[in-house]
């Protein structure tokens, strides 16, 4: 509805196939971006004179705690993801923080004439916009539990820009809508919370199959990828040398590097074991019988390596802020193999995890163990070095399993020796 257009009553038909539209929601799969515009095309299609739509709830991810879903008649959608930390300023001096605090369902403020209370910025500045009323929400999912911004459940608001606001039906219809919207909300938001938990924990395509129900112990399948290994060098001197919150913080930032550039590179890490980490770059159906002359051998392979020339100059990078702080070095080893492996659940009835295991995931840690002896960050199989042609060092036969015959490995040429040392103590 546009500022100009004679007003006309809500049509009570479109509303009551809005609120059987959203229970319909609530039984889906829609986000909660979909819900909510869906939501706000319907009730303006009804002839509700809403102008701006604005839903927020807390959400559980490791980049950010809640999300605010903002819509405008004519123009796109908008989610905006906030960090973890300090609640801001901006939403501190906000209705809806006050509203929290309190306890407050609902708040409504004219923002034109005589009747106008602007009490919180925010209302100024949809005022200024073209705005002429507002009418605030608070909805919570569940019971009071600490802070009440610990609290569950979503807040939003309606803003109207027809000259006098909204009338008594128009409100009635919003009290009435916004409920099952909360309701739609909240299937979408949990379940987008289950997929976070999984993603985070146990990677993207391992949180996908779990999350699709294969947790069977047992349950997986055999198949073909690009195992990586890698291992922080010294972790037990650096930890007895630092305090528990500062080791926490070198591990972190060694992940971030390490097991960053993977994931930048479409890799998927499945573990971190210590201060190690396993993952794969996997390989689809294949139908060349030489993996040599396989494209998609050679693809995950060249991605792979490109993953580890990122990591190790992401480490090098990290290394010379270290050197700068009067810090040592940090030392660490990456192994590549290509190989067959087990991709499934393994552990007990009750504690299953996610993994791969096989010959070929044994082989990429040994690998790694000799990039210390061998005084070399990155060594690499001859199956993998025989897929991916590059400029290649060969570093002769070596023992890499007990009982086995030794396997020759090659790293790439240019690369610079391992760090053998961690500090015995730090500077502060």
């Amino acid at each position: 509805m546009t500022p100009d257009r004679p007003a006309a009553a809500p049509d009570g038909m479109l509303i009551d196939e809005l609120a059987d539209w959203l229970m319909e929601q609530a039984l889906g799969t829609s986000q909660v971006q979909d819900i909510f515009r869906g939501c706000c095309e319907r009730l303006q299609a009804a002839d509700v004179s809403i102008w701006r739509g604005q839903i927020g709830f807390r959400t559980l991810h490791p980049l950010f705690r809640a999300v605010t879903v903002v819509w405008k008649r004519g123009q796109d959608i908008e989610a905006v993801e906030h960090p973890h930390g300090p609640v801001s300023a901006d939403f501190r001096r906000g209705p809806h923080y006050h509203m929290i605090e309190r306890d407050i369902p609902m708040l409504r403020r004219r923002l034109e004439g005589e009747a106008a209370i602007l009490d919180f910025p925010v209302l100024a500045e949809l005022r200024d916009a073209g705005g002429s009323d507002y009418l605030a929400y608070l909805i919570p999912f569940d019971e009071a539990r600490g802070s009440p911004l610990e609290r569950d459940g979503v807040v939003g608001s309606w803003t109207c820009d027809r000259p006098g606001g909204f009338r008594e039906s128009e409100l009635q219809i919003l009290r009435r809508i916004q409920r099952r919207l909360a309701v739609a909300c909240k299937v979408s938001i949990k379940e987008q919370i289950a997929r976070n938990i999984l993603d985070a924990y146990l990677g993207r395509h391992a949180g996908q199959r779990v999350y699709e129900g294969k947790i069977e112990r047992g349950a997986g399948e055999r198949i073909h990828a690009v195992i990586w290994f890698s291992d922080l060098r010294g972790s037990t001197e650096l930890s007895n040398a630092l305090s528990m919150d500062e080791f926490l913080g070198v591990l972190n930032e060694f992940f971030e590097a390490i097991a960053g550039a993977v994931l930048d590179h479409g890799g998927e890490v499945l573990r971190f074991i210590g201060d190690a980490v396993l993952a794969i770059f996997p390989m689809g159906q294949h139908d060349l019988a030489d993996p040599r002359e396989c494209p998609i051998h050679q693809a995950a392979c060249r991605t792979a390596l490109e993953a580890a020339r990122d990591a190790i100059s992401r480490v090098s990078q990290h290394n010379a802020r270290r050197e700068a702080e009067g810090k040592n070095r940090l030392g660490f080893g990456i192994g590549l193999h290509v190989g067959d492996v087990m991709y499934g659940n393994i552990g007990v009835p009750r504690r299953v995890e996610f993994s791969v295991i096989g010959h070929a995931a044994n082989r990429a840690a040994k690998m790694e163990s000799l990039c210390k002896t061998l005084d070399r960050p990155l060594l690499v199989s001859h199956e993998f070095a025989e897929i991916h042609r590059d400029a290649w060092v060969d570093l002769g036969d070596h023992r890499v399993e007990p009982n086995a015959p030794p396997r020759r490995l090659f790293t790439l040429d240019g690369l610079e020796s391992v760090p053998r040392t961690v500090p015995m103590s730090v500077p502060t």
